[in-house]
């Protein structure tokens, strides 16, 4: 073997070593500083199982149950809705209302996307999900934990974080 072809073996091994190492640290530090916040998650799935819902709807010729469940569950769904915006608020300040639109139209788009790909089969795979979310209490709890078992196609991960708390100073004036 060749002193240059050794070289580059080592330096490879090294940089994978080191990345190995360095990586293997993040997760626990990121989990650390990144406090993902319930009452987040969950106004995601529900804005989720409205919108998959919604495209059922449309694709389904199910517009009847559609506006049946929005009537139901109106209060459960305006509550979600403010927290998301709360969330889109917070996290991108003045761009939330635009970052607040892209999210609902990517999550329609991937959600008709699916029904795409499921063929004919996405309205009787689809459609029962209107008896199953009948068959539900009015809480927002069951709502909520239907959204959350149903794994509803999202389309980016939006993680809300609580960023760290400045730390307290005390100003010294002086003479």
């Amino acid at each position: 073997m060749s002193l240059l072809f050794r070289r580059l073996a080592f330096l490879k091994t090294g940089l994978a070593l080191s990345t190995a190492l360095l990586c293997s640290g993040l997760p626990a530090a990121y989990g650390a500083a990144c406090h993902t916040s319930e009452a987040d998650h969950s106004a995601f799935n529900l804005a989720g199982l409205k919108s998959e819902l919604m495209v059922t709807a449309l694709s389904c010729h199910t517009q009847d149950r559609y506006n049946q469940f929005i009537t139901r569950f109106l209060p459960i769904l305006t509550e979600s809705e403010k927290h998301l915006d709360s969330y889109f608020r917070r996290t991108f300040g003045s761009q939330a209302q635009r970052k607040h639109d892209d999210y609902i139209t990517q999550l329609a788009d991937v959600q008709s996307l699916g029904g795409l790909k499921s063929g004919t089969a996405f309205c009787a795979q689809r459609v029962p999900m209107y008896d199953e979310v009948d068959a539900l209490d009015d809480s927002s709890s069951d709502l909520a934990h239907y959204a959350e078992a149903k794994d509803i196609a999202q389309p980016a991960s939006y993680e809300s974080c609580t960023a760290p708390s400045a730390p307290h100073r005390t100003r010294t004036r002086r003479r």
